[in-house]
């Protein structure tokens, strides 16, 4: 039970919930993924088919208006942890003047972005101008030929370039996710983790998961996050680092000598739903509470409608209620979710 459904509805209108926002397993909920568009210039095998698939009307995805609306009404309630995703979210016009306005919410404490990297070289400075200051790149090969095959795409060179052009500018910290398969690129574990002993970056090891519209998820293609922290001590002695508060689930390392550092994300052989603090907002402005769960809140309908800000409060409390106790992999409730992940958040 929410703490808010003991306390009084006038007392709930007339106060700040920052330190009610707790989902019915009592876990602490500070964070917001958003997609802010469907659309990618990549066409990654494990994420879509080669030709595409079906987008989302511009005319149903939330203008970024509403978006900060949302964010500066859930972030009085308790959320101080934005990030940007997509699709990918550099391709949609105006995102520098948009971040600006998301920097200057005064609750939100962390805000960062993900992206493939294509375009980083264009944007990195005016973002670190506006206020970004981490960010996420996606990155699963560092063989132009690999990043080609995985992609479909021929953009190694700009991806790399955009990674320097991060460095340079002062956002920090870099990680670097990859999402390691078996068979396909788990050959570079070893040369991404190398990486560290000489940049301040951060490889981010990412279990495969069954996500997306792309090529058949198999549980023969998981690289768990033990095994990859058996192969990471080929190339040096692994020292465990301390997490801290905005780390979400990634367990944290450095190479002994490193000056960067590695982080293990163990989606399905750690299940750490315990220690889940998220919602997602889709770009056409859903609230989903689980990655795997199809159960969505509407709040674009409320916006487009004349909704009060305090009926968006009401509608962030109903989420929460409605946020499961772990997602169903690996139990046969488990059935792989219907929007592809460029259009959940992810």
């Amino acid at each position: 039970m929410l703490i808010s459904d003991l306390i009084p509805q006038s007392a709930i209108h007339n106060r700040k919930l920052k330190d009610m926002l707790l989902d019915p397993f009592r876990r602490k909920i500070n964070y917001l993924r958003i997609s802010i568009t469907d659309r990618c210039n990549l066409r990654c095998r494990y994420c879509m088919p080669e030709e595409g698939m079906s987008l989302i009307s511009h005319e149903e995805i939330l203008t970024y208006e509403e978006i900060v609306r949302i964010v500066r009404v859930f972030s009085r309630e308790g959320i101080s942890k934005v990030r940007l995703t997509g699709g990918e979210p550099l391709i949609r016009k105006g995102i520098v003047n948009f971040i600006s306005c998301l920097s200057q919410i005064e609750e939100i404490k962390d805000l960062s972005l993900t992206t493939n990297g294509i375009l980083l070289k264009e944007f990195a400075q005016d973002l670190k101008k506006v206020g970004l200051k981490r960010i996420n790149i996606s990155l699963d090969s560092l063989r132009r030929e690999r990043f080609h095959q995985i992609t479909r795409r021929d953009d190694f060179e700009r991806v790399w370039i955009g990674i320097e052009e991060a460095l340079r500018v002062g956002l920090s910290p870099i990680k670097i996710n990859m999402v390691a398969i078996r068979g396909l690129n788990d050959d570079e574990i070893e040369s991404f983790a190398r990486l560290t002993l000489h940049l301040p970056l951060t490889i981010r090891y990412i279990e495969y998961m069954p996500s997306g519209n792309g090529e058949e998820w198999k549980e023969s293609d998981i690289l768990t996050t033990p095994q990859i922290r058996n192969r990471l001590e080929n190339v040096g002695k692994l020292i465990p680092i301390l997490s801290d508060p905005w780390d979400g689930p990634a367990k944290r390392f450095q190479i002994e000598g490193a000056i960067g550092e590695i982080g293990l994300i163990g989606a399905i052989s750690s299940h750490f739903c315990d220690e889940c603090n998220r919602l997602r907002l889709t770009p056409d402005g859903k609230i989903r509470t689980c990655l795997f769960s199809d159960e969505e809140i509407d709040v674009k309908e409320l916006l487009r409608t004349g909704g009060s800000d305090l009926d968006l409060k009401e509608r962030l409390l109903t989420a929460l209620k409605k946020k499961p106790e772990r997602h169903p992999i690996n139990t046969h409730q488990f059935k792989k979710c219907q929007r592809n992940m460029s259009a959940i958040g992810g």
